[in-house]
């Protein structure tokens, strides 16, 4: 029986054989060596402290399985934005010049680790890796196998370099014909999501395939992946192609293996969509499944625009939303809020004089952070109000006050959002 992306990369890394094969098969449960973990200024801390419990215990000095497949990346609520926040930030930093930790990020180097992990060749093809934050499943557009766990399993993996899995059953999407304007990877996903709900691949492996996957960009296939934990996934996965290694070509720190799924592997479901028929997606309050095309919404008001994070951070991204936003001011009603991914991206949007045209449309620009994704500062939410926003989560309270509304949508719909003061559909901007 053949194996699915996401078996073979397992099967790899647990070392497990069967008739002379590296073999898995769902719901088997297996340790698996890890190619690279990660932890931010929310998680690590407790990871930490675990860390040092264990060394307290066994009366001994320990180190990381290797200081060079560690990151620390506090992303959250930097620059910090509180006493409490300051005081999450020295444990990591601290912690990784204790231990001679390779891959901290300092401010000024540091970016949203779903980004910025990436940028920096630090995940690659064929890596069974994890991180405590549930996004982390982003790096499956490389051909990786990632997904998030808790901080105790990030303290134990830190010391073994190994986690404990149960094999997932795999979900194929496949995705054919021809993409409306202005919908890309973020409207895939939601309309996705929307199909199968946020439960719908409980516990299991997300595998995005066809046509319309093959022509998406890196930035849509990232964004895809991202979102798989919406839908309850374990990981989501796309298989590398040329388009993955010219991505990483120049940035890889390390060698790296390619794998793609038999033709006779076994799917616990095979999904098939016309993207033809997909237009524009929002996701309404409060869960990422609650969608609907942005041109059926019914004269939505909205307060503020959020464009960013690890979903939508990306270059790409806010070019997207600048060639929409040229020559048109936001609404009067409306705060815009652009947040860079990484610095090296806030740097190249810089250059491309994109900040020129968000700064003329009444918006402001923000050092890389995760911070409005989550409530946590830059951004947070007042009763009542509405924001259209790029990012993953639209829980209730998600972005500030329970009584606040957040509204996923792509950076095209964003965009066009804040010029009309209304969840918009781009078609209805003239772009100038």
């Amino acid at each position: 029986m053949g194996m699915t992306i996401t078996e073979k990369i397992l099967a790899a890394h647990a070392g497990k054989k069967k008739e002379a094969i590296l073999q898995v098969s769902p719901g088997e449960l297996i340790e698996a060596d890890l190619d690279f973990i990660l932890g931010n200024d929310i998680t690590a801390p407790i990871a930490i402290s675990e860390f040092e419990a264990i060394e307290k215990e066994k009366d001994r000095d320990l180190q990381v399985f290797d200081k060079e497949r560690v990151a620390l990346v506090p992303d959250h609520f930097t620059p910090n934005k509180d006493v409490k926040s300051a005081e999450q930030c020295k444990i990591l930093r601290d912690f990784s010049r204790k231990k001679t930790i390779k891959y901290y990020f300092e401010i000024g180097k540091m970016g949203v680790e779903h980004a910025l992990l990436p940028e920096q060749g630090l995940v690659l093809p064929g890596d069974c890796i994890i991180g405590a934050d549930s996004h982390t499943c982003t790096y499956g557009a490389l051909g990786a196998f990632s997904t998030g766990v808790g901080s105790t399993d990030l303290a134990a993996a830190m010391i073994r370099g190994k986690a404990w899995f149960k094999v997932p059953e795999t979900i194929k999407f496949v995705y054919k014909g021809m993409l409306n304007t202005w919908v890309c990877g973020k409207d895939l996903i939601l309309y996705t999501i929307g199909d199968i709900g946020v439960d719908g691949a409980l516990y299991k492996s997300m595998e995005f395939c066809g046509d319309v996957i093959s022509g998406l960009t890196m930035p849509d296939r990232f964004t895809m992946c991202n979102m798989a934990i919406e839908a309850g996934g374990k990981n989501g996965i796309i298989e590398p192609d040329e388009k993955t290694l010219n991505y990483i070509k120049n940035t890889a720190k390390r060698d790296y293996r390619v794998y793609k799924s038999d033709s006779d592997a076994k799917y616990a479901d095979i999904r098939e969509y016309d993207v033809s028929k997909i237009k524009p997606q929002v996701s309404f309050p409060h869960l990422p499944s609650n969608t609907k095309p942005a041109s059926e919404a019914d004269n939505i008001q909205i307060d503020q625009v959020v464009i960013g994070s690890c979903t939508n951070g990306r270059l790409q991204d806010l070019e997207i939303a600048a060639g929409i936003l040229k020559g048109h001011k936001i609404h009067p009603y409306v705060r815009l809020i652009i947040i860079p991914a990484t610095q090296k991206i806030y740097a190249d949007a810089m250059k491309k004089g994109l900040f020129d045209i968000f700064l003329e449309s009444g918006g402001v620009i923000s050092t890389p952070t995760c911070g409005p994704c989550l409530g946590g500062h830059m951004g947070v939410l007042a009763e009542g109000e509405r924001c259209v926003s790029t990012t993953n989560r639209n829980f209730v309270g998600r972005m500030g006050h329970v009584k606040s509304e957040v509204y996923l949508a792509s950076p095209a719909v964003a965009a066009a959002s804040a010029i009309k003061g209304r969840i918009t559909d781009p078609e209805e901007i003239k772009i100038k």
